[in-house]
């Protein structure tokens, strides 16, 4: 639990003391404790103070600075600072600097420049994270562990490159097999020894993003990197165990970043956090979606919001305001899914370099009379007042979507069928249908227990790893309802193309095969027309992008392509398999068609709304100890109007209980209990 020496939702975030003088540390405290401040993240880019040269550490200002904020009942989560490498390290071993993408070897700056493959960075990263932890493992302050900052960036550099043979050699054994698994008789690429195979960049395989001449190699140095760069984790994480055996270790992951396979990185992980920076325009759904994708990676534990800014940020193209009532809505957002922490980057603002202008709690003004300080005050006096009311709660959704880093990468690496095809998008589109009818649902990985779901969605599911198809066939056979749609089951693990008829380990759950696949241009539209009314679902609706031409071997063909040559073609098919059935969706849908589709099957399968509620009001439910709290968000500009049973109940937040009609203020929160 991630509350286990602070029996709170957590506050607080990022604070680098060591940029200020000890008088403006002594006034940020006093402001602390005005805004209910209870954790602050330290020495997370520190490792230049602390190890000024090869053998020299000196811990005395950190000392100084832990010691301080613990006086003032300030709980620490500890960094390791590993994420910025000091200068004089690149400058005596060229090897800790990475090489990019386009072969040129970097120099020291910035962060995230360390070569993950570098023995020197190994070793100087694990022995700084193993003095902290020797030092500070008893320090009554301590209540996490943070690893580095946001992993990230890959590296093309020889280190790598003898590192990936081996990591090559450890997946396929024999020269053989990696040339079987690679498909390498195509463009003459058969390999007669490792030491043959170099890092697909600019300079041999690839081209800008995502452009490969060999799916399979390209792939298969993604995975590389992501386990390199979790090994970098471990050897972390392995020192700090040896010092610290129960304090709780986590890293900061960054939603739906690209390029680590979070969910083998949870598996590593005590505690997921992760730092979460929507722009002004980011749809709500979207974050929301994230969330339950931080919350899935170590199936459905409470995670850590370890970053957002309590207004502006300041890297992305339109560096907007938060309006006044977001952050605290956000905020609530993030504990509605299952945070367990509410955490900033940063407590003070930087006064130079390239984060001065990002928000902080205390602006540069310094003082606390900001509209962003009394905001945030308000949101660490609520959070106290509601103590431990929500720890460690649980989201109970009987409905999930699949989500897979691996299948995204061979969706997004593969030689066509369009551009326009982006895995993360499609899978946004089916949690926004759910997340428009109030249906709460699951982020979860190829590996997770189908069963305890009553709908699983797995939508692009391009790569089909070992076993998946067995275990949809059991899922759907058993009762569960299934569905997938386009440009699935076309590949194995390795990204080369399962022959017979797509979608290939799918096609006999399915009951359907697809003989060609049509890419449809910008702005151009097929038809879904139904072949009969069914509830939400009646009339025709638009598709777009791709559309598989389909067959049926024994499912239901529910709609029909409406126009070109394939008109009168099945575009959605239900196949009943065992005591459930399967559905397969052949083009993209308009949001109309999925969340009447959606109605449709939900209500079939008794999976219920959280609460009736008008657009642009969220509702998300947290059970615990034969309790619910229903979180009641209005992200809208204006008020809302809502309906409860008559039953009263209380809203945490005031005190007040509430039944029947009510409005809800614009940008306004409510947590209601219930037993």
């Amino acid at each position: 639990m991630i509350h286990n020496k602070l029996p709170k939702i957590w506050y607080g975030g990022d604070y680098n003391p060591e940029q200020w003088d000890d008088a403006t540390m002594e006034e940020d405290l006093r402001m602390f404790k005005l805004a209910d401040i209870d954790v602050a993240t330290v020495n997370v880019f520190s490792w230049a103070r602390i190890q000024p040269s090869e053998d020299v550490y000196r811990f005395e200002e950190l000392d100084k600075i832990i010691d301080r904020l613990h006086r003032d009942h300030i709980s620490i989560c500890l960094a390791t600072s590993t994420g910025a490498h000091p200068a004089w390290m690149a400058k005596r071993y060229p090897d800790v600097t990475r090489v990019d993408y386009e072969g040129r070897k970097r120099k020291f700056g910035g962060r995230h420049n360390s070569c993950p493959s570098s023995p020197t960075y190994r070793k100087y990263a694990g022995l700084v994270a193993g003095k902290l932890a020797e030092r500070y493992k008893d320090h009554p302050a301590l209540v996490a562990w943070h690893i580095s900052n946001e992993y990230g960036g890959y590296c093309y550099c020889d280190n790598c490159a003898e590192a990936f043979r081996i990591w090559l050699q450890k997946r396929y054994n024999t020269i053989e097999q990696l040339n079987k698994a690679w498909y390498t008789s195509f463009w003459g690429h058969t390999f007669y020894d490792w030491d043959e195979i170099v890092p697909p960049n600019a300079l041999s395989e690839e081209w800008g993003e995502n452009r490969t001449n060999f799916q399979s190699i390209s792939l298969d140095y993604r995975r590389f990197q992501s386990d390199a760069l979790l090994e970098c984790y471990l050897s972390e994480y392995e020192e700090i165990r040896k010092h610290s055996p129960d304090i709780q270790i986590t890293t900061n992951l960054m939603g739906t970043y690209p390029e680590l396979d979070y969910f083998k990185w949870a598996k590593h992980m005590d505690v997921v956090s992760w730092d979460n920076y929507p722009s002004i325009d980011t749809p709500v759904s979207y974050t929301a979606m994230t969330h339950a994708l931080m919350r899935g990676l170590k199936s459905g534990q409470p995670f850590m919001l370890m970053e957002q800014t309590p207004s502006q940020q300041n890297w992305q193209a339109y560096n907007a305001l938060k309006r006044p009532g977001v952050m605290r809505l956000w905020s609530y957002q993030a504990v509605a899914h299952g945070a367990d922490t509410v955490m900033f980057f940063q407590l003070r603002r930087s006064i130079g370099a390239c984060e001065k202008y990002h928000g902080a709690v205390i602006e540069h003004v310094g003082h606390e009379h900001t509209r962003v300080f009394r905001e945030c005050a308000e949101l660490g006096r609520e959070l106290t007042h509601l103590s431990d009311k929500l720890l460690d709660s649980r989201i109970d959704a009987k409905a999930a979507i699949v989500f897979d880093w691996e299948n995204r990468w061979a969706v997004e690496l593969s030689s066509g069928p369009s551009v326009a095809l982006k895995y993360v998008d499609q899978v946004h589109k089916y949690y926004d249908a759910l997340f428009e009818l109030n249906i709460q649902s699951d982020m979860i990985s190829v590996e997770e227990n189908l069963e305890q779901y009553d709908l699983v969605i797995a939508p692009v599911m391009y790569m089909i790893k070992p076993g998946f198809a067995e275990k949809v066939e059991s899922f759907v056979e058993r009762g569960g309802t299934f569905i997938t749609t386009f440009f699935s089951g076309i590949v194995n693990e390795t990204d080369i193309v399962t022959t017979g008829g797509y979608p290939g380990r799918l096609r006999k759950v399915l009951g359907i095969w697809a003989e060609e696949i049509d890419a449809l241009l910008p702005g151009q539209q097929n038809q879904i027309v139904m072949k009969k009314a069914d509830g939400a679902l009646s009339g025709t609706y638009t598709c777009s992008i791709l559309c598989d031409l389909i067959h049926s071997e024994g499912a239901e063909v529910v709609a029909e392509y409406g126009s070109d040559f394939y008109k009168g073609m099945p575009v959605v098919t239900v196949n009943k398999f065992g005591k459930g059935e399967a559905w397969y969706i052949a083009s993209n849908p308009d949001q109309h068609f999925l969340q009447s589709l959606l109605k449709n099957l939900c209500e079939a399968k008794g999976i219920e709304p959280v609460l009736a509620a008008p657009s642009g009001v969220e509702v998300t439910r947290r059970n615990k100890d034969g309790k619910s709290f229903t979180f009641i968000l209005n992200h809208n500009a204006e008020a809302a109007d809502l309906q409860l049973s008559a039953e009263p109940r209380k809203n945490l937040l005031t005190g007040e209980l509430v039944s029947g009609a009510f409005s809800l203020a614009a940008k306004a929160v409510m947590i209601l209990e219930r037993s």
